[in-house]
């Protein structure tokens, strides 16, 4: 029997469990804006290539950092005014955390999708205003929730009148300072939301924090097997982050695939989703 499966278009890029994945790839925050520009590009033309849908991430401002001294980012005007040039000049659709109630409508005319960060997406008055934009959402499940709890936040978006929404696995707090991912929540997700697009976020799962460390460390060697995992497990959609220089990174540098790995690592997994997307799902009682 075939799970039941909602779908959302970005654009023309049609997202659904049940379709081949979509690539949500680009950078943890805004750089400067030739480097910005040459993940863009080589991200555009890599998925291309290999027949897959893309869309552009990254961030104008990390406000949940840990430490006062790590990078945010460019801020709302400038991050708004090279997100704007990206999406321009490579005609390509973009995604962007939403920090602020305020910022919504603002982010909104400029990107495709607005996304509500993990730490943030209890938050009753910012899952409003993004939802009343009527834009395309992503939220990220919080480390600290059950893949149970996020039909909570699913029906509290949903209460605003927008349907238009997927959801996304970041990974989960295995005790202190570190993270592991439940493939298993990743059925439990879905089915509970009825099939809303569950997106696999690879990149942040990675995380890992040293014991007294102000910035979050990571493990990049393991990036491949977790994203092949992820995707047998059946997803819409992959989100990833990739540097040129992943240690020179401003954040996240740690987990960040290194950016000539990036076609390899597309085409085995796309080969992995075309298997596991032309078998029969068997329901087992």
């Amino acid at each position: 029997m075939t799970q039941e499966c909602k779908s959302v278009k970005i654009n023309e890029i049609e997202i659904s469990n049940n379709l081949p994945f979509t690539v949500f790839g680009g950078m943890n925050v805004l750089e400067d804006e030739v480097t910005c520009m040459e993940i863009a590009k080589i991200l555009k033309e890599t998925c291309s290539k290999l027949a897959l849908s893309f869309v552009f991430k990254a961030s104008f401002d990390k406000a949940n950092r840990s430490s006062v001294g790590s990078y945010r980012g460019p801020g709302l005007s400038k991050g708004l005014e090279i997100l704007s040039q990206i999406k321009q000049e490579l005609n390509i659709p973009i995604i962007t955390d939403v920090h602020e109630p305020d910022q919504a409508r603002q982010v909104a005319e400029v990107v495709d999708v607005l996304q509500v960060p993990a730490f943030l997406a209890r938050q009753t008055d910012l899952i409003g205003k993004i939802a009343e934009t009527g834009a395309v959402v992503n939220i990220k499940k919080p480390q600290y929730l059950s893949p149970e709890q996020m039909i909570n936040i699913v029906e509290k978006f949903l209460h605003f009148g927008n349907d238009k929404l997927m959801i996304c696995e970041r990974g989960s707090c295995f005790g202190y300072d570190n993270l592991i991912v439940d493939l298993l929540g990743f059925d439990v997700m879905k089915n509970l939301t009825g099939g809303i697009p569950l997106i696999f976020d690879v990149t942040h799962s990675l995380q890992r924090r040293e014991v007294g460390s102000a910035a979050s460390g990571g493990r990049r060697r393991q990036i491949m097997g977790l994203a092949k995992a992820g995707i047998a497990a059946g997803v819409a959609g992959l989100f990833v982050e990739t540097h040129p220089n992943p240690n020179e990174a401003k954040c996240d540098g740690p987990c960040a695939l290194p950016l000539d790995q990036v076609e390899h690592f597309l085409t085995d997994l796309k080969n992995i989703d075309q298997l596991i997307k032309s078998q029969k799902n068997l329901k087992i009682e």
